[in-house]
């Protein structure tokens, strides 16, 4: 918990001088290229950015402890940043969810099906299908998916979160568990009917990753002594894929997990851009297109911040999975 306060806190600093340096910078993206000297000038002094980087720095800092990350200038003008990453986290946590739930649903069984049938059709079959999924760029599978099930066969929603003429009630902010809480099920199916075309282009890197690390985790678990010895005792099949393969090789698939999840705030900026979905990654390629950067700055921080704390909560279920680690935890 320590390194996550310190990682955060180094990256926050490296974000914002790397921001503070990129071409035209904040007075430009307010005024515009064709500003004038003494405009700018003045804006500049305005904005404190005639400062050394370390006092500016310190002033963002006594800024976010309350909150205050600044005024957007380009995605949603007038909105604060803080505003901005409220409304949209919600549909990138709702997005990220579904796709790991599709990359775990997928990825562990068929994984662990390919290893017990090792060399057979099921593990050819799947070994090229991963190979597929992590060569094919994401945005090129969403334009096939939209194109295809969407545009083509009208199965699903080309963009957006919901139809607009749905007056759905808004309680989380989560369009799906809001659709529950009211029992509004049209609302809740039309969420989610918008939400299937997104996280299946999403999570193709993720079940991919998954698949592959639980194929080789459990063709490791397979070879050892301790599941022969398990076999010669007599212990049904279905014991010992439960207490000794499965629970063995889940520590490398629980950390692949944990990365790929943090992994799916990257890709969600291309994938929410194809869908029209109204996330932070579609925030997130506004920014970067209009030189937001009060928005660029609290939205990669975050992002950032979410990445390290599925981290450490990886690393505090090794001690769930491992009965090891919790007697090298005690006698520590």
């Amino acid at each position: 918990m320590l390194q996550l306060v310190i990682v955060v806190g180094v990256l926050s600093l490296l974000l914002f001088a790397w921001l503070r340096s990129l071409p035209g910078g904040p007075v430009s993206a307010l005024l515009g290229e064709r500003a004038t000297a003494a405009s700018r000038a003045r804006l500049t002094q305005e904005l404190g950015l005639d400062q050394p980087i370390f006092v500016q720095y310190w002033k963002f800092l006594t800024r976010a402890a309350s909150g205050d990350f600044g005024v957007s200038t380009g995605v949603q003008p007038g909105d604060t940043a803080s505003e901005i990453f409220l409304q949209r986290f919600p549909a990138t946590l709702e997005l990220s969810f579904l796709a790991i739930v599709i990359a775990i649903a997928v990825g562990i069984p068929l994984g662990y099906l390919a290893a017990r049938r090792r060399g057979g059709w099921l593990d050819n079959l799947s070994i090229v299908g991963s190979l597929v999924g992590v060569a094919v760029p994401v945005f090129f599978l969403a334009f096939v998916l939209k194109q295809v099930l969407a545009v083509d066969l009208g199965w699903f929603p080309t963009a957006g979160r919901q139809e607009g003429g749905l007056d759905a009630t808004r309680v989380t902010g989560f369009f799906v568990l809001d659709g529950v809480l009211t029992q509004e099920w049209d609302a809740a199916w039309d969420a989610i009917r918008h939400l299937i075309l997104p996280a299946i282009a999403l999570s193709s890197i993720p079940f991919s990753v998954i698949f592959r690390i639980t194929r080789a985790a459990v063709l490791d678990v397979l070879d050892e002594d301790f599941i022969r010895t398990a076999e010669s005792k007599g212990l049904t099949t279905p014991v010992i894929r439960r207490r000794h393969v499965l629970r063995n090789a889940m520590l490398p698939v629980v950390t692949t997990i944990g990365l790929q999840t943090g992994a799916l705030l990257a890709g969600a900026v291309l994938t929410e851009k194809v869908f029209a979905f109204p996330g932070i990654g579609q925030a997130l390629a506004l920014g970067f297109e209009r030189r937001d950067y009060p928005v660029l700055l609290l939205l990669i921080l975050c992002a950032a911040g979410v990445f390290v704390l599925i981290n450490m909560l990886v690393d505090l279920s090794y001690a769930l999975i491992d009965p090891r680690i919790r007697t090298a935890g005690g006698a520590r």
